[in-house]
């Protein structure tokens, strides 16, 4: 990615907590388990802070440095989860209409085979990924739930079909009669929350369907295998290959562990949830990964 003023300032205001890409994501506050009602984390602050970056449509946009814009597919699910969640607390309509253009502009950019290209401007060659099929799955599903409109069900459809292919066969997944993991990079090191937001879309697709209700259980099993490599004994892994998380990222993983817990009842969650919490109120482990994670960031 290389080191410029632009990117400097971008890390600074990730690792601080201040960008509007990486606002904090806590317990949603409309969330309660066994229910299609608010989502798992609080995506509302995307919607609170982010008007700025909205395009004529009311669809938000990433800016680069040099100023273009990309319409990248998981920041559009984020956004509509968090007006979701809005419409849900507050009963404005405004809210429930900014959720619904963000489903409205993934059945209009869902590709044949059920994905959305989110990669394309830095990895063409590795363009999926199955974080934004599972956040695309909970949007649509709650817009299906409030409008019985078809067309939501059947683009979530295709996606979660899309989501559970395996990387070999052109799909986000790894799977095998063990284990099911759900690749936020299909090219790249396991990164946890991907794979969680990824299992997130699979538990409301069941809950609305029905359906892969044993898939779910089993990439649940899956992760409580891997959840050891995530933990370097101070703070958390952003992934499997050495990676430390940011403050924003551990905090993500706190509340990931914690919907986890509520969802499954594993006991194993709740725990990486009381450790995780443990090491954040740390000073000195907080500093230790904060110092790391800058030395990873310059170093990439």
């Amino acid at each position: 990615m290389g080191i410029s003023i632009y990117n400097i300032k971008r890390w600074t205001k990730m690792l601080t907590g201040k960008s509007i890409y990486h606002v904090d994501q806590n317990l949603g506050k409309a969330f309660e388990p066994g229910q299609l009602k608010g989502y798992f984390n609080d995506m509302t602050q995307k919607v609170l802070m982010g008007d700025k970056n909205l395009d004529e449509k009311g669809i938000p946009f990433l800016e680069h440095s040099d100023g273009s814009h990309v319409q990248m597919p998981t920041m559009i699910f984020q956004y509509g989860l968090g007006a979701y969640d809005l419409w849900v607390i507050r009963k404005e309509i405004e809210y429930f209409n900014k959720a619904k253009r963000c489903a409205d502009w993934a059945i209009d950019n869902q590709e044949d085979n059920g994905a959305w290209s989110v990669f394309f401007y830095i990895y063409p060659n590795a363009p999926y990924s199955a974080m934004p099929q599972g956040e695309a799955v909970s949007l649509l599903v709650r817009i299906y739930k409030e409008t019985k409109d078809e067309k939501y069900l059947f683009a979530a459809e295709k996606a979660i079909k899309f989501m559970l292919t395996d990387v070999r066969d052109g799909g986000v997944c790894k799977c095998n009669d063990f284990e099911l993991i759900l690749l936020e990079y299909t090219h790249l090191p396991l990164v946890m929350n991907g794979w969680i937001f990824a299992l997130f879309g699979l538990y409301d697709y069941f809950l609305l369907t029905g359906e892969y209700e044993e898939k779910f259980k089993k990439s649940v099993n899956s992760l409580e295998k891997a959840l050891v490599h995530f933990d370097c004994g101070y703070w958390s892994m952003y992934d499997e290959d050495g990676k430390i998380a940011s403050p924003f990222y551990h905090n993500l993983h706190i509340a990931q562990m914690k919907a986890l817990y509520m969802v499954t009842k594993k006991e194993i969650f709740n725990e990486y949830a009381e450790r995780f919490e443990r090491y954040q109120k740390n000073r000195l482990n907080e500093l230790r990964a904060f110092a790391k994670k800058a030395m990873q960031k310059l170093r990439d």
